[in-house]
C-alpha cells in the first residue's frame, strides 16, 4: 500500500481525548466530530452518555482502541440532579409526564437514610429507553412504538453516593457506580423510596476510573485550536495510551526480553503479582508495549500495541 494511500484513510494518531461532551449531542455524533477534527484513522468512545447528559466521554485514538473495553467497565462517576414529583417516559426531560405524585417534606437526615439503602451493591431493572437488546432490537426502539416488555434486574454496585444540595422540588447528588448503571432508573428509585416520583432533570459525568477530576475538553475548544493553530496543538491534548491503565502494575523488560514478547512469547518473570495478575508492559527505554498476563512462572503477552506513527 503506497504512503498516499493510507494517508488517505486518516492519521494514525493514538492517545486518549477526555472530551466534554455537549448537551444534547450523542455520543457517536461526538465520537465523528473529535475523529474529523483530528483527521484520525481510527476511533472509538468508551460507553454511551445519553444526549441530554454532558461530561466526560473518553475518545480513544488509534491504538488506544485496543484498551476502549477497560474503560468501558471502569467505575463512573456523576453529578445528578433529580425533580421530585412528576415521573417520565423516558426518566428525563425528554419524555412525557406519565405519572405525578405529592412530595411529602423530608430533610437531608430522611434523605440520607434512604441513599444508605442503595449504597453498595443494588438490583436495578434497566429502563425501557436504553440501548439493551430484546429478541434483536434496542429497547428504546420498542419504547418508541409504544411497547414494553420485561426486563431482569442486573446487579450493580453504587460505590459512593451524597447529597450535594437539596429544597422542596428534588436533590442533587454525587454518585460512583458501576459499569451497567443507569442513573435514571436509580433516581425513580431513590424518588419512590420517599413516597412520591421523580426523573432526571439535569445528569454530568464527571469521571471514568482512572481520568477522576481531569480537566476535559469542548469541541468547541477543540474547533478553535484547529483553526488557530492546527492538528499539532490538538495532538499535546492527547493523553498517553498507558494511562488508561495507570492502576495497573509496570514492568520493564529489556531489550531480550521486549523481542521475545514482541514476537509473542513469554519470558520468564519472578513477581509479587498474583497469578493471572494482568501488567503494562515497557521496553526499558520507557516505550509502552502492552499488556502482559502473569502466570506465575512466566510473563504472555495479552494484548500488543503499535504505537510508531
Amino acid at each position: 500500500m503506497s504512503r498516499r494511500r493510507r494517508l488517505a484513510g486518516g492519521r494514525h494518531i493514538h492517545g486518549v481525548l477526555l472530551l466534554d461532551k455537549p448537551l444534547g449531542l450523542s455520543s457517536n455524533r461526538a465520537l465523528q466530530a473529535v475523529k474529523r477534527l483530528y483527521k484520525a484513522a481510527k476511533a472509538g468512545h468508551t460507553g454511551s452518555l445519553d444526549p441530554l447528559a454532558t461530561g466526560m466521554l473518553p475518545i480513544c485514538l488509534g491504538e488506544a482502541t485496543k484498551l476502549s473495553a477497560h474503560l468501558l467497565s471502569a467505575a463512573k462517576h456523576y453529578e445528578v440532579t433529580a425533580a421530585l414529583g412528576t415521573q417520565t417516559a423516558t426518566g428525563d426531560t425528554e419524555g412525557e409526564v406519565v405519572r405525578s405524585a405529592s412530595v411529602p417534606r423530608f430533610g437531608r437526615p430522611e434523605l440520607q437514610a434512604v441513599l444508605n439503602q442503595f449504597h453498595g451493591e443494588i438490583e436495578q431493572i434497566p429502563p425501557m429507553y436504553s440501548a439493551l437488546k430484546h429478541q434483536g432490537k434496542r429497547l428504546y426502539e420498542l419504547a418508541r412504538q409504544g411497547e414494553e416488555v420485561e426486563r431482569t434486574a442486573r446487579t450493580v454496585v453504587i460505590h459512593r453516593i451524597d447529597v450535594l444540595s437539596q429544597d422542596e422540588r428534588g436533590f442533587r447528588l454525587r454518585v460512583s457506580c458501576s459499569k451497567g448503571t443507569y442513573i435514571r432508573s436509580l433516581v425513580e428509585d431513590i424518588a419512590a423510596a420517599l413516597s412520591t416520583c421523580g426523573h432526571v432533570a439535569q445528569l454530568r459525568r464527571i469521571g471514568v476510573d482512572p481520568f477522576c477530576d481531569d480537566e476535559m475538553v469542548t469541541l468547541q475548544t477543540l474547533e478553535q485550536l484547529r483553526e488557530q493553530a492546527g492538528l499539532a496543538a490538538l495532538d499535546v491534548l492527547l493523553r498517553p495510551v498507558d494511562q488508561v491503565l495507570s492502576h495497573w502494575p509496570a514492568v520493564a523488560l529489556d531489550t531480550q526480553q521486549s523481542k521475545r514478547i514482541v514476537q509473542g512469547q513469554a519470558v520468564s518473570w519472578q513477581a509479587r503479582e498474583k497469578e493471572g495478575a494482568m501488567v503494562r508492559l515497557y521496553r526499558g527505554s520507557g516505550e509502552f508495549l502492552g499488556l502482559g498476563v502473569y502466570d506465575g512462572q512466566q510473563l504472555l503477552p495479552k494484548r500488543l500495541l503499535h504505537l510508531a506513527h
